[in-house]
Parts: C-alpha cells; structure tokens; sequence
C-alpha cells in the first residue's frame, strides 16, 4: 500500500491552488465543498474562478506563483498548466512538511486526491494510486449507482439516535445487531422516502420496544420489475428486492429479473394467465397480508409498474385497511420499454401528440373499450394484453372510422433478447401475427409513430428491414 487513505478537516483552513482555468476551477470546487478557505494564486482567472471571485467566495491573489504564497496553508494544489512551476512548488512544499497535490503528476505529489462518493457524512474514496484513475472512475460510478442517495440522511437519523441506543442495550453485540436490522429495513426505507420524520418516530418505537427484536409486523413493497431488461430496474426496486425475506412474483417478471433477489429469499409464483388464475387476486391480497403480520419483508414484484394494470391500487387498498406498512416503487411500464426497444416512439411532433394505454381485456375478458376515442387521428395507442382479441381490436378500430393502412406493429417479449417485433397495419397485423405463432407477453402499438420503425430500430440494428421489402415479411424474417 503505497498511499495511506485519510481524510481531511478543511473547514476554515486555508488552501491554495495555483491555476486559474477549468482543471483549477475543478479543484476548487471540491476543497470548497469541504468549507475550505480558498486562495487562488493565478495572474487571470477563467470564468467560473472569476464568478466565484465576485461572488466573495474565493481570495483571489493576481499574479505569478512566487515561493511565500504558501504559507499558512494546510494544502497546496497545483493547477496551471506549467509543469516546471509544478515541479517546484513540489519541492518547496515537500520541504515545508506541506501537502501538495499536483494534477495528473502523481510522483510529484504529496497527498493525492480520490475519485469520491459524497453521502455526506459518509464518504468513500476510491484511489487507485495514480496508476488507473479511469478504473478508479468506473468503480466510483458504480458505487454511486449502488449506495442509496439517502444514505447520508440515514447516517444522520442514526447519529441523533446514537447515545439512546447505546444505553438501551448493554453490550456491543445487541446494539450492532440493533442497527443491522435498523438501517437495513422500514425505517430506512422511510429515509429513502424522504419521511425522515416518520423514520424518527419508527425508530423511537424501535428503541422503546420491551424485547426490541424483530417487529411484529412486516412491510410490503409493491416493486415494479420493468417490461424484462434487469438494467431497467430502478436503484429502490433492486435494493429492496436484495432484501427481501419473501418475493411474490407474477408472470410478466422476467427470469433474469428474478435472478437478482436476494438468494434465500422464499419466492412465490403468483401469476395469472387469461382464464388461468393460479392464485385469485383476493388470495394474493390476503397472502400480503399474512406474510405480512408474521414480520416479513414482502416484495410483489410485478411486470412492468404496479399502477399501469398491475392491479396494484387493489392490492395497496386492502394493506392499507389492514393496518400494513406499504411503499409503491414504479417501474418502467410496458409501453414504454416495449416502444423504446422496438425504434417506436410513441409521441412524435409530426405524428402523434398524445397516447393512450388501455387493456385489451376487462374483468370479464372482452374488448370493451371507448373505441371512438381510440380511433382518432394523430394520436399513439398502447395496447396492454392485447394478443388475444387483436383481430376484434384492429376491426373495431376500423369500423369506427381509423384508417385500415394506419401503421401498427405487436412486440413480443419486448428488451429481452428473444424480442420480435411484428409490423403491419390494422388491416394487415391479425393475420401476420397468426402466420407466426405468437405468444404472451406482447404489447401493440397502433399508430402513424409505428411508421419510424424502420429508421429507429437500434436494439438489433442488424435486423433493420431492407428499403423497399415489404414491413411484414421482413420483420418475420428478422425475428
């Protein structure tokens, strides 16, 4: 270990940067974020550097670095673009006992500066020594990506706590097994609500609890899993899906999004096909709520998001008429990932200035629908669960006054590597789709907007259909 990591208190101490342009401007911003005083010695200053000095927030000294300009300081950072000057105030610093850090010149350097991860008051730092500062860059990407952005707030609701837990419990262990429980359930997930308030309250019961294990009661997170690309899932719906002692999953959830919950987790199918229930949606409700009460942390996952026909706002009734804690974590809807991934925008300035989403079918499975207001011009309809009434779907459409050539196109199995899409017209599609045996999940899209498929396929840039073939054998062909 070349480099030993600490971190410093700035607060009100000096720091000098020599430089005036862009890469000082960069440093400056980071030593003032630690509440340093900071002095820039440069004889012009950038635009950004000269706006701080405007505004008072920098001590600005005008002219060429000499060696007296770092006295009084508790680091010096070198910034300008002159390596000779670089290399001696490296050398009279070091000689002071000063820290110095030079840009991009790691052997000239004193201290170094990380990649960082502010949570404040938790920080990570990534240093890679100067000698893979990109590697360095894409773990800190990770990391952001990964740690919570509410982790700081959290840090803070733990702090305040601090002294009462620490007298509440005698010995080191109950109180580190206090806090592993704490900071990785619903009182966190409170924080990362932003109900810090309600988190406190939630934390205080916790405390004042007689045998303060685990709470009697659960919590049920209705995560939406996107349309099948794990990479849609949101940050919230992955961590709490890590966490989870029991997933109820249905159908429309993909196998590599189900892959990532956590290991040991009881994961229970819960899906519903057309005229094939395995479970009634009021025994789901009723098995949310049992799981529940025995103090599980409960995830329904459903396909696409729980409020765009996830059935979700029945099953958030019943756990709120229960007395059960609940959170809603959207997901990326259906129509949105199926249109994206299929080149499909569904609003278009010169197409369509509006979509609908509907369901193909209702409670009692047939198509009954405001065909009127779906067969307007100039507008994108998204056709959830469509496949099996798509003929009734495209004719009625037709009868009620949209064009028989309007573009529609039906994608199955949408982000996924195993996507087709499938374009044609209202008068055109029924019979495509039947010539290739197509099955669930699918969404159509019928509209002028379908028309860019062509052009805006990216997904399998390599099955872009050939100018002048015909849509519907070349998209067959393709998939």
């Amino acid at each position: 270990m070349r480099f030993y990591p600490v971190f410093m208190d700035l607060n009100g101490r000096r720091v000098h940067v020599v430089g005036g342009g862009e890469v000082a401007a960069r440093k400056v911003d980071l030593v003032a974020a630690a509440g340093a005083h900071v002095v820039v010695v440069a004889p012009q200053l950038g635009e950004e550097l000269a706006a701080r000095r405007a505004a008072g927030e920098i001590e600005h000294i005008g002219r060429d670095f000499v060696a007296t300009d770092v006295q009084g300081a508790a680091l010096v950072i070198a910034a300008s673009d002159d390596e000779g000057l670089h290399e001696c105030i490296s050398v009279h610093c070091q000689r002071l006992g000063i820290p110095v850090n030079v840009v991009d010149n790691t052997p000239l350097c004193s201290v170094i500066t990380p990649a960082m991860v502010d949570r404040s008051p938790i920080q990570i730092a990534i240093s890679s020594g100067g000698v893979a500062p990109v590697l360095a860059r894409r773990l800190r990407a990770w990391l952001e990506a990964t740690v919570p952005s509410g982790y700081g707030s959290l840090a803070a609701l733990a702090a305040r706590f601090r002294d009462r837990v620490k007298a509440r419990f005698a010995s080191v262990d109950e109180r580190r097994k206090f806090w592993e429980r704490i900071l990785e359930g619903p009182v966190a997930d409170l924080v990362y609500a932003g109900r810090e308030e309600e988190a406190a309250t939630r934390l205080d019961a916790e405390i004042r609890r007689p045998d303060a294990g685990p709470p009697a009661v659960g919590d049920v997170a209705l995560v939406g899993a996107g349309p099948g690309d794990p990479d849609l899932l949101t940050f919230r719906a992955l961590r709490l899906m890590q966490q989870a002692d029991v997933v109820l999953y249905d159908r429309l959830v993909s196998a590599p999004v189900l892959e990532l919950c956590r290991r040991d987790a009881e994961k229970h199918y819960v899906g519903k096909q057309r005229s094939q229930h395995h479970l009634t949606q009021e025994r789901i409700n009723a098995e949310l709520i049992r799981l529940a009460r025995a103090g599980k942390r409960v995830v329904r996952l459903k396909g696409g998001d729980p409020f765009i026909f996830g059935r979700g706002g029945e099953e958030i009734g019943e756990l709120m008429d229960a007395g059960i804690p609940f959170q809603v974590v959207p997901g990326v809807t259906a129509a949105a990932g199926c249109a994206a991934y299929a080149g499909i925008p569904l609003t278009h300035r010169d197409h369509a200035q509006s979509v609908q989403f509907v369901t193909g079918h209702l409670r009692d499975g047939t198509p009954d629908l405001d065909w009127p207001a779906l067969a307007r011009a100039r507008q994108t309809v998204a056709v959830y669960m469509g496949l099996s009434g798509l003929r009734t779907l495209c004719e009625q459409l037709v009868d009620h006054g949209r064009a028989p050539d309007t573009p529609a196109a039906l994608v199955q199995q949408g982000t996924l590597p195993e996507q087709r899409v499938f374009v044609g017209t209202l008068a055109t599609l029924p019979d495509l789709v039947v010539a290739h045996t197509v099955q669930a999940p699918t969404l159509v899209i019928i509209g002028e907007v379908v028309s860019l498929h062509r052009q805006l396929q990216w997904f399998r840039p390599e099955e872009k259909i050939e100018a002048g073939e015909p849509a519907e054998v070349a998209v067959a062909r393709a998939s």
